[in-house]
């Protein structure tokens, strides 16, 4: 098509903060060149969302489409967030009833493009009869796409155990440095699949009927597994680079960084450990309790957000040991719910992140090149990311049983120590500040964003790639 025509390209991400996000960024990155963007979500998801810029706002909008009710998902849930891992397939189906009136809406919208997530597999059956074209965007990196193979290994019976995943597979032609599922892992993933319709087979439906595949990932990052993957799909696979976060912070959480602030500015260069699981890792109280111990025999100076859980109405139960904060007063500070993560790993007091391994908050501490230990959490990805952080030397992972996931504070302690001052982590606190030229580099991540839009703007299904 012609580069000056505007298109209307509708954005459905998946119902979890770590998609609605990236699927924002691009969408503003579109809306500056031109396009009109519709956002597409549940009232509440889109209700999170930062505020957009003024000059964005005639060219970005919101659509909200009230979640369907389905039996079992509990009242006014409308994220990952809000349930626990084995409700998550009811969130599945409600997003599923969205179909029908996401039909109308693209039937009178002359939308000319969606770019959608992993879930919606029925997509392809609205979008090809209305003449629209379809991206699949994954916020799962290169590597897991990789491991998840092409659409004949996603769509057939050869892995059906949890056991199955935990091999690398046949079609991996790189050193991947045993990249797999652990055990538990895996069988904590399945709670999260609806029986009827598994992700994997959500994800090789939409590989076959979308245009081409999008990733969040760069070729300086992760150029083995790019170029499997484009053999695996037999389709482009055109990248979005890594979606750096850009440092700003809305002024009504100033007061809360200042104190943090204050506090990191009393310590040493590299010396404080960074410590938090995301908004959606929900540890049992023996995990958390073992951490606890383990950050705690490391003797460093340390930040730890603790989410508490949920246990009834409007009640919350304190997941920490009791009297710890108190123990730990003199070198810890302990954060409730949430805090400026950005800003934090920011600091150039803040020397390593213990992470569940999200790829937005991986994403976020090696823009400033913040060595890594790797405690993976319970969704989809973070096994595998934790295996490449590992392999790529970035960081070291906590040593857990591959069965039950469970581990000692003694493991825990000697991992943190490792990273962040013993003699032998030279090497990954090295590696992981080196990684900033790459998930730091503004300058990289517009490029892709860049040839991205030209692509979309230029695709041909009749031109051969």
């Amino acid at each position: 098509m012609d580069r000056t025509e505007k298109l209307h390209i509708a954005m459905f991400p998946w119902l979890a903060y770590g998609h609605t996000m990236p699927f924002l960024e691009v969408s503003k990155f579109l809306a500056q060149k031109g396009h009109r963007i519709s956002y597409i979500s549940t009232p509440k998801n889109i209700s999170r969302l930062p505020k957009l810029p003024p000059h964005l706002s005639s060219n970005l909008s919101f659509v909200e489409f009230s979640l369907p009710h389905v039996h079992g998902l509990p009242p006014g849930a409308e994220s990952t967030s809000e349930v626990p891992i084995h409700k998550v397939p009811y969130l599945k189906r409600a997003y599923d009833k969205l179909r029908d009136p996401l039909t109308d809406f693209f039937k009178n919208s002359n939308v000319n493009w969606i770019i959608h997530d992993f879930a919606p597999y029925w997509l392809p059956g609205i979008a090809a009869p209305l003449g629209v074209n379809l991206v699949f965007f994954s916020i799962f990196n290169a590597s897991t796409l990789a491991f998840l193979g092409p659409p004949s290994a996603l769509l057939g019976d050869r892995r059906k155990r949890p056991e199955d995943f935990t091999v690398v597979p046949e079609w991996i032609d790189y050193p991947c440095n045993n990249i797999a599922y652990k055990l538990h892992e895996m069988v904590n993933h399945q709670q999260s699949m609806d029986d009827d319709v598994s992700d994997f087979q959500r994800i090789g439906r939409l590989i076959q009927g979308c245009q081409f595949v999008t990733v969040r990932t760069c070729f300086e990052f992760e150029r083995d597994a790019i170029k499997l993957l484009i053999k695996l799909y037999q389709k482009p696979v055109v990248l979005v680079g890594l979606l750096p976060p850009l440092l700003s912070l809305p002024s009504n959480e100033d007061n809360k960084w200042e104190a943090i602030k204050s506090w990191l500015d009393s310590k040493g260069e590299k010396s404080v450990l960074y410590i938090a699981f995301g908004s959606e890792v929900n540890l049992s109280e023996e995990s958390m309790h073992q951490l606890a111990f383990g950050i705690e025999k490391s003797n460093l100076p340390f930040i730890w957000v603790v989410r508490n859980r949920p246990v009834g109405e409007g009640q919350m139960n304190d997941i920490i040991p009791p009297g710890y904060e108190k123990r730990v007063s003199n070198r810890g500070l302990v954060l409730r719910d949430w805090a400026p993560q950005l800003r934090i790993l920011a600091h150039s007091s803040v020397g390593g992140f213990l992470t569940h391994c999200g790829w937005s908050s991986i994403i976020e501490a090696l823009k400033y090149g913040r060595a890594l230990i790797l405690f993976s959490g319970t969704s989809s990805d973070q096994g595998l990311i934790a295996r490449l952080l590992h392999g790529k030397k970035v960081g070291l992972e906590i040593e857990r049983n591959e069965v039950d996931g469970s581990f000692t504070n003694d493991l825990v302690a000697a991992t943190i120590r490792r990273v962040m001052v013993e003699p032998e982590g030279e090497v990954v606190r090295a590696n992981a500040q080196a990684m900033r030229e790459i998930f730091g580099n503004e300058e990289l991540s517009n490029n892709y964003l860049n040839e991205f839009t030209r692509f979309i703007e230029e695709f041909s299904p009749t031109c051969p790639y």
